[in-house]
């Protein structure tokens, strides 16, 4: 009989494999998926650490996990893109559909969203789901279950360039090199910029970042003035980048990005820090440096998928480590400990 095994929070620093109700006949419009490969987000493992996000607290126990894939096992009578043994990489917000953003197409801003591992939703980190079926993309043959888990994080980094116009000859500027640094990196070569610098306080990173096709990459002090690291980044590109894509949260990773960019440039900020921050608008203000907030994506598993699918851009080397779903705390432990780029837990028994 099939179980629906499930890596579950209780709380900060609790979390517990449990068997969780397996779900029911999937609604008309849905599918029923058996999940196979979940990779670990940093907003997991904030919640592993610290039991909320902002706002969402994580109140009642709560399966983590929202970057993931799997194979259709069941489909709703009015699902036709969509049959059993279709392999699919998971979408992990649902809208409502119905809202003025929804309507407008910024789904991705609505106030009703269902989102995997976001209080109170459960996450993907389980056997199986029911999942709306037009939030479930099709893999093609050649593409691995990790690669279609990989979209989810790759359309941040898909969206963090589109909103931040990324175009053919851009000088880019990309703060941080975590796995949505690294793979927006990456993503901006894909779009056609000619130059992408990187930075970060870990060597270690920069140095894996190198491997990924860096041409620049800069080790910032994080305790250093920003002033001295605008200078850097300058010195380095040789001259002020045309978009920065901000993907760090801190402060002065922040502050870094208002003052390095060019007058009339772009910065896109991806990362989530302190909700109250000093930083210098007016000299972004006075020189048109465009500030813009990417929250989550919208309509970007497509293109994401296509970047995989044509070879233009290839995900697998940022995939560090690997482990099943018994193994799940050990990954979590192993997330936090920051060795590695992305984990990947196996939650598929074959």
């Amino acid at each position: 009989m099939a179980t629906n095994l499930s890596a579950v929070l209780h709380k900060k620093k609790d979390l517990k494999l449990e068997e969780m109700p397996l779900p029911g006949k999937p609604g008309p419009h849905d599918a029923k998926i058996e999940i196979h490969s979940v990779g670990i987000c940093g907003s997991d493992v904030h919640y592993y650490n610290h039991g909320y996000i902002g706002p969402y607290v994580v109140k009642e126990p709560m399966i983590l996990g929202h970057e993931s894939s799997g194979t259709v096992v069941e489909v709703g009578a009015k699902v036709k893109h969509l049959k059993k043994g279709d392999r699919v990489a998971l979408e992990p917000g649902v809208p409502c559909r119905v809202c003025d953003y929804c309507k407008v197409g910024k789904y991705n801003l609505c106030p009703d969203i269902f989102f995997f591992a976001t209080p109170p939703d459960h996450g993907s980190l389980t056997k199986y789901v029911n999942h709306a079926a037009d939030f479930c993309f099709k893999l093609p043959d050649h593409i691995s279950y990790e690669e279609g888990a990989f979209l989810e994080p790759l359309s941040v980094a898909v969206y963090a360039c589109q909103r931040s116009q990324v175009k053919l000859g851009d000088v880019v500027l990309v703060s941080g090199a975590g796995p949505i640094g690294l793979l927006s990196m990456l993503t901006a070569k894909a779009f056609g910029a000619s130059k992408v610098c990187i930075t970060s306080t870990n060597p270690g990173r920069l140095e894996f970042a190198k491997k990924l096709g860096a041409e620049i990459a800069v080790q910032i002090d994080r305790n250093g003035k920003v002033e001295d690291m605008v200078a850097q980044v300058k010195e380095a590109l040789g001259q002020a980048p045309d978009v920065t894509i901000e993907c760090a949260g801190a402060e002065n990773s922040i502050q870094l990005s208002l003052l390095a960019t060019k007058s009339g440039g772009v910065v896109s900020i991806v990362g989530c820090g302190p909700e109250t921050m000093t930083l210098p608008l007016l000299a972004a203000v006075g020189r048109e440096v465009d500030v813009r907030g990417c929250f989550r994506y919208r309509n970007c598993y497509p293109p994401a998928l296509e970047l995989i699918a044509s070879g233009r851009l290839d995900v697998k080397p940022l995939i560090t480590h690997r482990f099943t779903l018994d193994q799940a705390v050990e990954a979590f432990e192993t997330a936090n400990s920051k060795v590695g780029v992305k984990i990947m837990i196996k939650v598929a028994e074959n």
